[in-house]
């Protein structure tokens, strides 16, 4: 009997292998018109909009460029991964869209990407939310 449930067992786990191994990701997120919301609902300038959204990129561990007022390129790079993402905001809202990445399964035909991009983002989008809650303090 066991050596009827050696073969089995091997290709079970083969497939579990294969299915894990090449999993396409998932679809590209981005950040869309995020509304620049202060606690106190007062009126910012860009330069505290800028400064809120570079705090808030290199707490995280990116490296956030001021390519021009209103434009951020923003880079994390984790280990043998990197991603990049282009920071477009005025005083009244900002967007968050990839721009580039390396190492992390990016299909543009598909627009998919690594799972942990998604919560990089994200984590981008929530501290930015924060720093630019925290300029009506």
């Amino acid at each position: 009997m066991m050596k009827r449930i050696q073969p089995v067992l091997l290709f079970l786990c083969v497939a579990l292998v294969a299915v894990t191994g090449c999993r396409a990701g998932g679809p590209i997120y981005n950040v869309k018109d995020a509304p620049v919301s202060t606690a106190n609902g007062k009126d910012v300038t860009l330069d505290q909009v800028t400064k809120a959204i570079i705090e808030a990129g290199t707490g995280l561990k990116w490296s956030m460029a001021v390519v021009k007022p209103g434009q951020i390129v923003g880079t994390l790079v984790v280990r043998s991964h990197s991603a990049v993402v282009d920071i477009t905001y005025t005083t009244k809202a900002y967007s968050i869209t990839y721009k580039d990445s390396n190492n992390l399964k990016y299909n543009a035909e598909k627009q998919t990407i690594h799972e942990n991009y998604r919560g990089w983002i994200q984590n981008l989008d929530n501290t930015i939310k924060g720093k630019l809650l925290a300029l009506g303090m």
